[in-house]
């Protein structure tokens, strides 16, 4: 399974976009990816298509929700995981999608001849925003602090805006002059003569790499790039319940951009630390207690470690060894917070049996051996019964 796109990025936004933005971009992919439009295309543009539109649906009824857009704002997929919409039952008509966003005021067009020139899929797209890149680091947690969630603290070296020039490159605003080759558009077009004519293409300026600006006396702080390395510490906002592996997105974290472009980000990995005594798996927690036969055939009450502190269990009379207890709401809880319920603590009991045994033991045992054999009378003999079809 592919690795998912960044919802901005799906629906060519930057964090900051407002929902006025969200909207307009999601209109424009429906009406280039919705499948009603590439009914007549290969199956691989129709395979493509439905891709692209499911990618961007899903990226717009998370960006569209305030709720659902902080947590991903600041958790990244983990905030969100499942929120999105569920397309399993088809795309729907375009025209109602375009109804539904629009309030009916692009309804009655009737196939899709009339959506062509409206919104606009080509022409010059104007200066380059630079983004600067993500940055990824890894923060280590323990069960106990997954189970309420924590805050950490990770040092990371990123680019940072020169305090010389302001980020500009140059120390006097005069000196950033506009790019000579783009004229300051940031684009540089190319015509290709081909057997069918002219065909013209743009592509981001070589000499200003989009921006439209070219620095004429470079600041020798920062070289004329407008950034210095700076080591800083950032905080990071643990959420509970999360696991190994999971990676949390901070939003403009990451290096900034020449130019004063938009930062990247900063992409933390967690990392859960083994615990001494609990096996986790997804949201239940397993711990084994090894008992003499003694307290087997007595009963005992044990403590058991929990994260939330020991906890207290009581073994009846004549536990099996392979007896599992299990104590409800004990483990961990949901990392999207749905509802309120924790997993559960699972506590495997073993019996221990002594290989070797002390004279006094010895002839204890021997004075129960008789009645101490299986007896299918008993009132254990239900067991017996359900261990024997193992066999």
């Amino acid at each position: 399974m592919a690795e998912k796109r960044d919802y901005y990025e799906v629906l060519g936004l930057q964090k900051g976009a407002s929902a006025d933005d969200i909207k307009g971009a999601y209109r424009k992919a429906a009406l280039k990816w919705h499948p009603d439009r590439w009914v007549s295309g290969t199956d691989a543009e129709k395979k493509t298509a439905e891709e692209k539109f499911k990618e961007a649906s899903e990226a717009y009824s998370v960006l569209s929700d305030p709720d659902k857009r902080a947590k991903y704002d600041q958790f990244g997929f983990a905030g969100v995981d499942g929120a999105g919409q569920d397309w399993s039952q088809g795309f729907g008509n375009l025209n109602d999608i375009l109804n539904n966003l629009f309030g009916g005021a692009f309804g009655g067009f009737g196939g899709f001849g009339g959506f062509e020139g409206f919104g606009g899929f080509g022409g010059q797209q104007g200066t380059r925003v630079q983004r600067g890149r993500d940055i990824r680091t890894r923060v280590k947690v323990t069960l106990e602090e997954i189970l309420n969630g924590c805050e950490k603290e990770v040092t990371i070296e990123r680019n940072r805006p020169c305090p010389e020039c302001g980020g500009r490159g140059t120390r006097n605003a005069s000196d950033l002059k506009t790019c000579p080759t783009c004229k300051g558009a940031g684009q540089v077009q190319h015509v290709t003569n081909t057997l069918f004519g002219r065909a013209m293409s743009t592509s981001v300026c070589p000499q200003c790499g989009g921006t439209g600006k070219v620095v004429s006396n470079p600041c020798s702080h920062c070289k004329g790039t407008g950034l210095v390395r700076q080591k800083e510490t950032v905080k990071v906002r643990i959420p509970a319940g999360v696991e190994d592996g999971m990676q949390l997105t901070l939003r403009g974290e990451g290096h900034a951009a020449p130019q004063n472009g938009v930062n990247g980000d900063l992409l933390v990995i967690v990392e859960e630390q083994p615990h001494a005594q609990l096996k986790r798996d997804g949201q239940n927690l397993f711990y084994t207690r090894v008992i003499s036969v003694a307290d087997a055939m007595l009963g005992c009450e044990i403590q058991v470690p929990g994260l939330d502190g020991p906890q207290r269990l009581k073994l009846d009379p004549g536990t099996q060894s392979g007896t599992i207890q299990r104590l409800r709401g004990k483990g961990l809880p949901s990392v999207n917070g749905y509802g309120m319920s924790r997993g559960d603590l699972y506590v495997k009991i073993l019996v221990w049996i002594p290989r070797k045994l002390s004279r006094s033991e010895r002839e204890a045992v021997e004075k129960m051996r008789d009645s101490l054999r299986p007896d299918p009378n008993r009132e254990d003999k239900a067991l017996f019964e359900k261990e024997s079809q193992y066999f």
